[in-house]
């Protein structure tokens, strides 16, 4: 029997952090889907949807499917949403305990669809659109991305237009103090790496598809913009913060849609969003819980903000032996 501790812990109200690329792993949701009726329908739902076996590419891999960026972004979604299903499926994630949702780039999209913005499937056939415009607009430009560990947006700001040269390079990641990732045309991210040196900056180059929230993305947003107009949307339940204003969203589903294709060619502010969060904590709460897959909210947040602690999804679970 439950102690009353531990029935007002169940209870309380929550903040979803959904993950977004990069946070996918072999593996990913395999056990969650063996123990949670909940989470195994979502996934069958998505096999179904998309007409391939995405679980067993969650599940099994192979590693190198899993990280094309369309695969990617449409696992991620799944695997998130899952957890959130069986969670709620024990009466520890209710409609009325979630209180504000945030999502890092792609993961944006599942705050929203948990926020009741857009129904299951329609979100999920986005964001396989989304990550297949993305890999299709990278494939048109030779273009990556570098971590810069150490510097702030004014630091990143001039890294970007020192290095730039006739090519592309912009600030795409504010993701937390001294963690910035800037994205651009290949020869200007093999300066900036040299600028960064130059800086007293330590960069590093990573293994992306392309450059993510930069002018190269924008035939993708293009894309998402057609497909979002065929969808049927509802103002979200609860707050949303959006990475481009880490604000709030409007309950204007146009509002919304111009926010998420402004997404893709713009700065990602997770640092400023979850700043907002803590400033502004919806009814009175600071209960974060990220969901599947992976801890890479949880790490952020503690250069973010050290005293507060980010919950995996698995603590409104029943613990197994």
């Amino acid at each position: 029997m439950s102690t009353a501790t531990e029935h007002e812990t169940d209870a309380a109200l929550c903040i979803s952090l959904c993950p977004g690329q990069g946070a996918q792993a072999v593996g990913m949701g395999r056990e969650l889907a063996r123990r949670e009726p909940a989470a195994a329908e979502v996934f069958h739902q998505a096999d179904a949807i998309l007409g391939f076996n995405l679980s067993e590419v969650c599940f099994d891999g192979p590693e190198d499917t899993l990280n094309r960026t369309d695969v990617a972004q449409a696992a991620i979604y799944t695997c998130s949403v899952a957890s959130y299903r069986a969670a709620e499926a024990h009466g520890r994630l209710q409609p009325d305990q979630l209180v504000a949702a945030a999502g890092l780039s792609l993961g944006e999209f599942t705050a929203l669809h948990l926020a009741g913005a857009f129904d299951f499937e329609a979100g999920l056939k986005l964001v396989h659109l989304r990550g297949r415009a993305m890999q299709e607009a990278a494939d048109r430009t030779a273009s990556g991305m570098v971590a810069l560990v150490g510097a702030d947006e004014t630091q990143a700001t001039e890294l970007c237009d020192r290095a730039r040269g006739d090519g592309v390079l912009v600030p795409a990641n504010f993701n937390a103090p001294g963690q910035v990732v800037v994205s651009g045309s290949v020869a200007a991210c093999e300066r900036a790496l040299e600028v960064a040196t130059e800086m007293g900056l330590r960069a590093t180059a990573l293994r992306v598809a392309g450059a993510f929230h930069s002018p190269i993305m924008q035939p993708a947003a293009q894309r998402l913009a057609e497909a979002m107009e065929g969808m049927t949307w509802q103002a979200p339940r609860v707050p949303v913060v959006s990475n481009v204003t880490a604000l709030p969203h409007e309950s204007d589903p146009d509002s919304i849609r111009r926010r998420l294709v402004e997404q893709l060619t713009s700065s990602v502010r997770w640092a400023q969003s979850m700043q907002w969060l803590l400033d502004h904590p919806p009814r009175g709460c600071h209960r974060l819980i990220e969901l599947e897959p992976g801890k890479v909210l949880a790490g952020l947040m503690k250069r973010i903000n050290r005293r507060t602690p980010v919950e995996p999804v698995s603590a409104l679970l029943p613990q197994t032996a």
